[in-house]
């Protein structure tokens, strides 16, 4: 009886990981822009849709708009001027751009379908326009490169394994090890990530007129924002800046 209810549970385990891999698989899609073959768990229209939602909660986060109006117009003019003079025009998202008014938090982000967001915590410690773009471009690089579609994707997928795991083994160390496992693998993914939108950030900024190697700064920046309390580079989400910038050098150099 034993016996039986351990196979159950293998083959319930095992029916689970099957349908993860499988929707999983049959989530690919050639990206428009870059054309890199992808995973992704969203259409470009539920990209949007779920932007537009989520931006009011993200102003609220950090604080609300930055209330100097000529800071916010920079903001939004050169966002404009790379996301329609650069590779980011023939995407279908809709990009907006916002200076929030977190002084603390150094920090920039993007949300699927276009919204931009750069703290005034950053934004004060740029040195010139050019810099204000590489930060934009490199957040225009996540959005058309639909970095939050393919994690969500990638996060259905392992946690179908984790659920087949833990249905299908009585050992709660096998289910741990698992979790601990996938977890390894989203974050490397999520530095890969930013690896590739500094290198589309790069592209975007010269085609845009914008100088490249302000993005260098940027990351001189980030380095010296960081503290001496940053983890090292394997357990955390985002590459060592100053490993970036040999990344970014190679961009430039293949771009120019």
């Amino acid at each position: 009886m034993r016996l039986g209810k351990t196979l159950l549970r293998l083959i319930i385990g095992l029916i689970i990981v099957l349908f993860g891999t499988f929707k999983f698989c049959s989530s690919s899609e050639e990206n428009p822009v870059t054309g890199e073959k992808q995973y992704v768990g969203l259409s470009a229209e539920e990209e949007i849709s779920l932007g537009r939602q989520s931006t009011p909660k993200m102003i609220e986060q950090y604080q609300g708009l930055h209330p100097d109006s000529d800071d916010q117009r920079l903001v939004q003019e050169v966002g404009k001027k790379i996301s329609t003079n650069s590779m980011a025009s023939s995407s279908p998202y809709e990009f907006k751009f916002y200076l929030l008014a977190d002084e603390e938090t150094v920090n920039a982000f993007a949300l699927p379908g276009g919204p931009i967001f750069i703290t005034y915590a950053l934004f004060k410690k740029l040195e010139d326009e050019d810099q204000l773009a590489g930060v934009l471009g490199h957040e225009i690089g996540h959005v058309i490169s639909r970095h939050s579609a393919e994690r969500m994707a990638k996060q259905g997928f392992t946690n179908s394994i984790l659920t087949g795991v833990a249905v299908g083994s009585e050992s709660g160390g096998a289910t741990q090890t698992a979790a601990v496992a996938a977890n390894l693998v989203n974050m490397k993914y999520g530095r890969g990530d930013e690896l590739e939108s500094d290198h589309i950030g790069v592209k975007i900024m010269l085609e845009a007129g914008y100088d490249p190697e302000a993005l260098i700064g940027v990351m001189k920046i980030l380095e010296s924002s960081s503290g001496s309390s940053r983890l090292p580079e394997f357990q955390s989400t985002h590459p060592n800046p100053k490993n970036r910038i040999e990344k970014i050098k190679e961009a430039i150099e293949m771009y120019q």
